[in-house]
């Protein structure tokens, strides 16, 4: 019945990531060939010694207290202080909840501000501001840039209002882009967070799959302002588990105080036998840095061939320093599309999907004008678990191309199919 809905959840629509991911099924039930680079899930098994725990633990049926089980509160900040130098992140400043997703709501939510956003961004910011009801910023970027938010254009952008409160959300290593922030980059923003009282929430859920393991907190440049946000569903390969967490610093303990209160009257707690089983995916096990190293070596190779024959076929992109995605702009296609009346991003992946079989999320869906020929490009439809074996077989170390090749035939034949279907434009 017409206004059941409330306007401002009436206007969100299902995640792009999601309705990409179930759009790609339905064509492969239907004996259709796709190459799904929509859907940003990890290839990559759960470690065993996770798994084990799980199992071990399944048995464990007690809610369990609000922020989350101390021993995996402690294990978190351990994990963060072993990392983070300029903070000394305390364990009962660390919360968890069912997925990083829940926690940022529930920031978006009790934050009396506004919430300032880079373009491109996650697909959910968005619509969880909105949702929430804070007042929007865009933050612009470019991609001479590598999309990072520069110094200058915050600082002007924090002056226009000047007595509002500000909640600025970086995500580094980025989804969509594929980038890192620097900690020359990081230094100049918090610096001017400091000088508008600007909250940082550093979503850093791609930290551990930095490819060059050189991930920099933001809590290591401005310790008193930035809340840090991960989870284990990218690095530890456990999206359908749902367990992440938020690390605040003392400064901003009013603010979760009051997601324990959201917390209270919402989910109450994460699922017991998920939390006593990330308690060893939080420690220090010889398994979990192999495992890891394993996982940056692929990546890293997987992702600069797949950006080796998009600047082949004549699609910019910046070389992937962290996740699983690339962030591809076909400008340099714009006449050619043009003829075909594909002058959107979103016309643009609708043609590839129907025409070429290559699933992509079009750039207006991260927060970047439609008009726009970007695209985001996430090169993990392989099998994560065999590569991972074939690297340890291999003795370890780097990942060639031969290698790439060999375990991931889909994505560079994938890469392959937007390549030629450009080339018959």
């Amino acid at each position: 019945a017409e206004g059941l809905v409330a306007e401002r959840v009436a206007r969100v629509e299902v995640s792009p990531t999601l309705h990409i991911n179930q759009t790609v099924k339905q064509l492969q039930q239907q004996g259709r060939e796709v190459f799904h680079f929509g859907f940003g899930q990890s290839p990559f098994p759960v470690p065993a010694l996770v798994q084990e725990e799980l199992r071990a633990h399944a048995g464990e049926k007690d809610y369990l207290p609000i922020r989350g089980l101390p021993r995996l509160q402690e294990a978190i900040a351990a994990h963060l202080n072993r990392s983070q130098t300029a903070r000394e992140t305390a364990p009962e400043l660390v919360t968890v909840a069912p997925g990083s997703k829940q926690l940022l709501f529930q920031l978006f939510l009790l934050f009396n501000g506004a919430v300032v956003l880079p373009s491109p961004c996650w697909v959910s910011y968005r619509p969880q501001v909105q949702i929430a009801g804070n007042r929007l910023l865009v933050a612009a970027t470019s991609r001479a840039d590598n999309w990072h938010v520069q110094a200058e254009a915050l600082d002007r952008l924090c002056a226009e209002t000047p007595d509002e409160r500000k909640l600025l959300l970086v995500n580094t290593p980025c989804n969509p882009t594929g980038q890192s922030y620097s900690r020359a980059e990081m230094e100049e923003l918090a610096q001017v967070c400091r000088r508008h009282r600007v909250v940082v929430l550093s979503d850093e859920i791609y930290g551990l799959v930095h490819h060059a393991d050189r991930h920099v907190s933001f809590a290591d440049v401005y310790p008193e302002g930035a809340i840090v946000s991960s989870g284990l569903s990218k690095w530890c390969g456990a999206g359908g588990w749902r367990l992440g967490y938020m690390a605040f610093p003392r400064e901003l303990e009013p603010l979760l105080g009051a997601m324990d209160s959201i917390a209270s009257e919402t989910f109450s707690a994460t699922a017991a036998p998920v939390q006593h089983a990330a308690v060893a995916a939080y420690g220090t096990a010889a398994e979990l840095d192999e495992y890891r190293a394993g996982q940056r070596a692929v990546l890293a190779a997987v992702g600069g061939r797949v950006h080796q024959a998009l600047a082949q076929a004549g699609v910019e992109a910046a070389a992937p320093m962290g996740g699983f995605y690339l962030f591809a702009d076909f400008e340099a296609h714009r006449e050619a599309l043009a003829r075909r009346d594909l002058r959107t991003s979103a016309a643009l992946c609708d043609a590839l999907l129907r025409e070429a079989g290559v699933a992509l999320l079009p750039g207006s869906a991260f927060l970047r004008p439609p008009e726009e020929l970007t695209a985001r490009l996430s090169f993990v439809n392989f099998d994560g678990g065999a590569a991972l074996d074939a690297w340890r077989a291999q003795g370890r170390g780097s990942v060639d191309a031969a290698f790439v090749d060999t375990l991931c035939p889909a994505t560079i034949a994938g890469a392959a199919a937007v390549g030629a279907w450009l080339a018959a434009l």
